[in-house]
């Protein structure tokens, strides 16, 4: 079936984003790449700025959504939260893997939109992860550390493979979208929860 003008745009917008860069890309190049009329990319994103907020938002909506789904789970203990968060990012990430590579390299940089993403999704994503982590130390499962520490070791577990997915292919040989890696890598940073943020090992297995 063929795909409708919006979601070729889309498709077009974030592998040309990827291979040359936001600056490096024109509206007319996208449009090329989609097979459609510039005038389309107008009339759905009113051009490439309002294409950019799009693929933020699309990201980083359903990425906070991940964690609040766990966070509101009052059945899950902060050990079980934290690994269950780390799983359904990883896996997230996974399905999506061009779009991941190009937030998270743009939100590296300083920019009107990179600050209204940090002043939104964000923040959020801070109290939610701190709030499990003070529960897990009140509750003695976690070990007593720097909050903010620990969130940037998280998050720099959860984006290096897809920040740097030409290093994982080219030098490691390792590939994202191959589902092993999902569960080998999950593997590693439940070992990480386990040695690191609890004070007792538990087992790596994936919930």
């Amino acid at each position: 079936m063929k795909r409708n003008s919006k979601d070729s745009i889309i498709e077009a917008a974030i592998t040309l984003f990827n291979r040359n860069g936001y600056d490096g890309t024109s509206i007319r190049d996208i449009a090329s790449h989609a097979h459609v009329n510039v005038a389309n990319i107008s009339y759905y994103f009113n051009g490439k700025h309002g294409l950019l907020e799009y693929c933020f938002t699309s990201y980083f909506e359903k990425y906070l959504e991940k964690i609040e789904d766990v966070y509101r789970d009052i059945l899950l203990e902060p050990t079980e939260k934290l690994k269950k968060i780390a799983e359904s990012i990883i896996h997230f990430q996974c399905l999506h893997p061009h779009l991941t590579r190009f937030v998270l390299r743009e939100v590296s940089i300083d920019s009107q939109v990179v600050r209204e993403i940090m002043s939104t999704y964000y923040v959020k994503e801070r109290f939610y992860l701190t709030k499990i982590l003070e529960e897990g130390i009140e509750k003695k499962q976690f070990k007593k550390q720097m909050i903010s520490y620990s969130i940037i070791q998280l998050k720099s577990l959860l984006s290096m493979p897809f920040l740097n997915a030409f290093y994982l292919t080219e030098v490691l040989h390792v590939y994202v979208r191959e589902s092993y890696f999902a569960k080998k890598y999950l593997e590693e940073i439940y070992r990480w929860i386990d040695e690191v943020i609890c004070f007792h090992k538990e087992s790596l297995s994936i919930p």
